[in-house]
């Protein structure tokens, strides 16, 4: 199956190799582009060096790759999947990693340790407060820095050769511009993308795990019950 990938322009690196792994193929579509803010970046770095935060936590590889090179030490590193953790480990960083590839899971990982301590959170400029309302809640404080914004790029997704389109996220999938077609089978990477496809009208007919390599699995399971 030839897949649409909704990604960052230029951080799709390994897509199609993992894709190649389960028997299918893949290329990028942008629906959003990262708008980076050094100034914030700077300023997280500096808290952190300045020994102001007990863990800091990586929801995604991006802010890994703009913030791990910068640092010189740092914390307890938690990384939200495998991919963001492996980005930290090419900075020297070795993070925890959830047991799941949801930022909901955060608190219960680090349960009754988070009580009177403070995290800080390189992020996008995307609001997440069920994570900081769950560790407020659990007696942690938290400092979000949000060091890129999310821009949409308002180009039509080239879905023209694509068997597939698999949306990355809820914001990916609210922000792009595209056509649906009657043969185009529509992919959710995990629960939250699902849910906000469903919500748009286009409810997917796979739903991953958060992950890429979880979600085409999924993808490979469907098509062997047909």
């Amino acid at each position: 199956m030839k897949i649409a990938i909704t990604r960052l322009e230029d951080k799709a690196a390994g897509d199609r190799a993992l894709c190649a792994t389960y028997g299918h193929d893949c290329y990028t579509v942008s629906p959003l582009r990262a708008e980076l803010r050094m100034e914030r970046v700077d300023t997280f770095v500096e808290a952190v060096h300045q020994g102001e935060f007990d863990c800091l936590f990586f929801s995604s590889a991006l802010p890994a790759a703009i913030v791990g090179p910068r640092l010189e030490r740092w914390p307890r590193v938690i990384a939200i999947g495998p991919k963001t953790a492996e980005v930290l480990r090419e900075s020297g960083i070795e993070a925890e990693v959830l047991p799941s590839f949801y930022s909901r899971d955060f608190v219960p990982y680090l349960g009754d340790w988070l009580r009177g301590r403070t995290v800080g959170i390189p992020r996008a400029d995307v609001p997440n407060p069920g994570l900081l309302e769950a560790i407020a809640a659990t007696g942690g404080t938290v400092r979000e820095e949000r060091v890129y914004a999310l821009m949409p790029t308002g180009t039509e997704l080239a879905l023209d050769a694509a068997d597939a389109i698999l949306f990355t996220s809820a914001m990916s999938y609210r922000e792009a511009r595209w056509q649906p077609r009657g043969d185009l089978l529509l992919i959710a990477i995990g629960d939250i993308t699902a849910d906000a496809m469903r919500a748009g009208g286009h409810p997917p007919t796979v739903v991953g795990d958060g992950s890429l390599a979880g979600t085409l699995d999924a993808l490979n399971r469907y098509q062997e019950s047909r």
